[in-house]
């Protein structure tokens, strides 16, 4: 992997990943990023603020300046393309293989943590699932890349890679993208894990994702693919109806843990999993919309009040999960789930599993 860094005219980072060597067995070429022609625009003024429900024990950020980014316009006017025909958007060169920059509507940033827009292709109209394996394997090093690097700044918590797929899930730009999300707070979510391994390790005296995955595999009914380094599962209390997680046979914290053998074997069962989910409702089906997150160990030191977990209690996992539960049907987070944090599913973890396991061996 070459990465490459350069700077937009506003002062964000943009960083450019290519494969080394870029073909088969030609020598590394070295990028020269094409300077932004663009003027240099007024800076977006961010009113990033985090409040935290006391009851609740949630943090919640609050981002007035996002109600005006950029919302689903036509492919030529599409920020993530590369810079054709005389036209400049985020990424001035004319071309690229993997691009990180600084998301110019942030979530939170200027001191709270870091957004960050990961483009996988300079083809608009492709999706992760049409990459090549090659292509994959070279965004797993952006995201490793990215996490070990955004570990590193101050007051940052945890690093969470990530892609929406579809309007239905909420995206605003088509273009095949993701993002990184580097929290200036501990996710509600992550707080509870941490908790929970806490509490197991204590009671049990044992690690519980590792007692969690030797369960899955002793049960057998809701695995959905496994190889010699990663195992695909259904959760035993999925939330939504056709939910996956991916992880290493191997507790790892995050990324940069990963050894070569793991990310040797990531892309391939990564693009059957993703290829699957495009079959979960019929061949003809509309793509399936998705989420797809990485879920890191946390970085930096805990809040007052957070419990203390070593970080190598952290199993690092993939989760991948559509909104959709039948073909044209939605699962709306409705009265239960929205006002209650209550799920109810429509479907059983097991027939998931027995789907998807069908699907993804095809």
């Amino acid at each position: 992997m070459r990465r490459t860094t350069t700077r937009l005219s506003d002062g964000r980072e943009l960083i450019y990943y290519d494969a080394d060597p870029p073909t088969g067995d030609a020598p590394p070429a070295r990028r020269v990023p094409r300077p932004d022609p663009r003027p240099a625009p007024p800076p977006v003024a961010t009113t990033t603020a985090l409040r935290t429900d006391r009851l609740a024990g949630e943090t919640v950020a609050y981002a007035a300046h996002r109600q005006d980014r950029t919302h689903l316009p036509p492919a030529e006017h599409c920020p993530l393309c590369p810079a054709t025909g005389g036209r400049s958007e985020e990424i001035p060169d004319p071309d690229y293989q993997v691009a990180v920059f600084e998301n110019r509507f942030p979530s939170f940033g200027g001191g709270h943590g870091r957004c960050e827009l990961v483009c996988f292709t300079a083809d608009h109209d492709r999706s992760f699932a049409d990459l090549e394996p090659a292509r994959v394997a070279l965004v797993l090093d952006a995201w490793t890349d990215r996490t070990a690097a955004l570990s590193r700044l101050p007051g940052v918590r945890q690093v969470y890679c990530f892609e929406n797929r579809g309007v239905e899930i909420g995206v605003t730009l088509h273009h095949p993208h993701g993002q990184i999300y580097a929290y200036p707070y501990l996710p509600p979510r992550t707080a509870r894990t941490l908790a929970a391994l806490a509490r197991h390790r204590a009671e049990a005296g044992e690690n519980l994702p590792d007692a969690l995955l030797a369960e899955e595999l002793a049960d057998g009914r809701r695995i959905v693919a496994a190889t010699d380094h990663w195992v695909a599962h259904v959760p035993y209390a999925a939330r939504w109806p056709y939910e996956v997680q991916l992880r290493p046979r191997r507790r790892v914290p995050d990324l940069t843990a990963l050894d070569e053998g793991e990310r040797a074997e990531f892309p391939e069962l990564y693009l059957r999993l993703l290829r699957g989910f495009d079959r979960l409702f019929g061949d003809n089906a509309p793509p399936t919309p998705y989420i797809a997150a990485w879920h890191q160990a946390p970085v930096g030191d805990p809040a007052p009040g957070e419990p203390e977990v070593a970080r190598e209690e952290f199993a690092l996992r993939l989760e991948v999960l559509t909104v959709r539960r039948g073909p044209g049907k939605l699962k709306h987070l409705a009265g239960s789930e929205s006002g209650a944090g209550a799920f109810v599913s429509d479907v059983l973890p097991e027939a998931a599993a027995e789907r998807l396991r069908e699907v993804v061996s095809r």
